[in-house]
């Protein structure tokens, strides 16, 4: 494996990132997080629907704010994202939301509460995670803020998406590429 991806996570790291999606705070603490957190329901059978898969490759996925930032398109070479690759040795990334599971909207507060929990799964499997939005140009649907993370491999990211019950995430690899990965 190369040094610049995730690796396995351990049955213990497993264990830990089990207990943040379920909505605790560690395994070995009884105390709850208090966050409001919708059942988790069986993977839907159903194919993602055409028109959702549509508006998954339309969206724009932002990536920072300030100068710095940039947005990755689906299916377009990312010149930043190879800048990135090149300032950090890094050759992978996801792009992740916690927000609206299997595409079903949610409270704030139950959106904000996933969202909190997958930036800690992440920041414990790489330390560089980067706040991100994810934004259809036509106002349809509410921004969701995501997650950037650098050195996530693409079995990891679609496990990661898949424990937070979503149907895609954005990958990409050494290519600058980004790709929607459906997880159903």
């Amino acid at each position: 494996m190369s040094d610049n991806l995730i690796r396995v996570p351990s049955p213990q790291e497993e264990a830990i990132v089990a207990w943040y999606v379920k909505g605790s705070r560690h395994p070995k603490s009884s105390q709850r997080s208090g966050d409001i957190v919708s059942p988790f329901e069986p993977r839907p059978s159903k194919p993602i629907a055409a028109h959702k898969i549509d508006a998954y490759r339309a969206t724009h996925y932002r990536v920072g704010a300030g100068p710095g930032a940039f947005t990755l398109r689906i299916d377009i070479p990312s010149n930043p994202l190879r800048r990135l690759y090149e300032n950090t040795g890094h050759t992978c990334i996801v792009f992740i939301t916690a927000f609206n599971p299997f595409g079903q909207q949610q409270s704030a507060h139950a959106n904000d509460a996933a969202h909190a929990r997958l930036g800690e799964c992440l920041r414990a499997l790489t330390p560089h995670v980067f706040e991100g939005t994810g934004a259809d140009p036509t106002g349809a649907w509410p921004h969701e803020k995501s997650y950037f993370a650098l050195g996530m491999d693409k079995a990891a990211a679609s496990e990661l998406g898949a424990k937070f019950r979503q149907d895609a995430v954005v990958w990409a690899g050494p290519d600058t590429i980004p790709r929607l990965l459906l997880l159903r």
